[in-house]
């Protein structure tokens, strides 16, 4: 799968010399809301559908999309690193929900040991909804991303036997564009920090993990507004604070480069 960095660029939005009724050409990409508790997070997935408003269409409106299936390490997606997922056409543009369909493959790595993701069955279908404000349209083609929240989709199973009793997979996903969101990336120093960055507005929190010996990180999908970033050092540095970070539609924001000290 290659790999490409989201650029965010001014793109033309729904507007009224858009006719949503004719097909339209769908990409869709697959990115990941980072976690930092497991080293590798393997997501078997199997099958991509849209649910379109057409009464005329057949299976309540859902149209497959071709997927290339399988197991997909979806931690390989973060710091703005996203994977063209699907691709196709659309009888319409009135696109009204997305739906996931997992596999039983489902797996984490942690401290070097591999551990089972067990998915109830009525969990095997991760459905979310879409309207104007997370999806683009522009010349004929509806595009967006789906972001796989790790962090929040996995969660501790205690219906095995014996004391170590593995993890359960509760997908959460989200649905995100270019034109309404925007980003926030800069650098953490010094590497040997292992710095988690989370970005912070009221309730919800997004997290990156910066990588390579430049420390680079970049959080995507943010919507606009301002943010408190939080930075915990490891390894005996300590943690900082950067308040009134402002993100604003179709930007990355960059903040000066952060070196935390023991």
């Amino acid at each position: 799968m290659a790999l490409s960095v989201i650029i965010y660029s001014c793109q033309k939005e729904t507007s009224g010399s858009v006719n949503p009724d004719k097909p339209h050409t769908v990409r869709i990409f697959l990115t990941d809301h980072q976690t930092p508790v497991f080293d590798s997070v393997f997501i078997d997935l199997q099958g991509l559908q849209v649910k379109l408003e057409d009464d005329s269409l057949p299976n309540g409106g859902w149209v497959n999309l071709s997927i290339r299936p399988g197991v997909y390490n979806i931690l390989r997606f973060r710091n703005g690193l996203d994977t063209l997922f699907s691709n196709g056409t659309l009888p319409n543009a009135r696109v009204q929900k997305v739906k996931l369909v997992l596999g039983t493959q489902n797996s984490v790595m942690k401290d070097g040991q591999s551990f089972p993701l067990r998915v109830k069955s009525e969990d095997r279908e991760v459905i979310a909804n879409l309207d104007d404000s997370n999806f683009d349209i522009s010349n004929d083609q509806v595009m967006f991303w789906i972001d796989f929240d790790a962090g929040n989709s996995i969660q501790v199973d205690n219906s095995g036997s014996g004391n170590n009793n593995g993890y359960r997979l509760k997908s959460h996903i989200k649905i995100f564009s270019r034109s309404r969101s925007g980003s926030i990336e800069g650098r953490v120093l010094p590497r040997a920090a292992d710095a988690i960055v989370k970005a912070v507005i009221g309730t919800d929190t997004a997290t990156a993990i910066p990588f390579d010996d430049n420390g680079e990180f970049k959080i995507v999908g943010l919507n606009a507004g301002t943010y408190k970033l939080l930075i915990d050092g490891q390894n005996g540095y300590q943690d900082t604070t950067i308040n009134n970070v402002v993100v604003r539609n179709r930007e990355d924001t960059h903040v000066p480069v952060i070196t935390l000290h023991q």
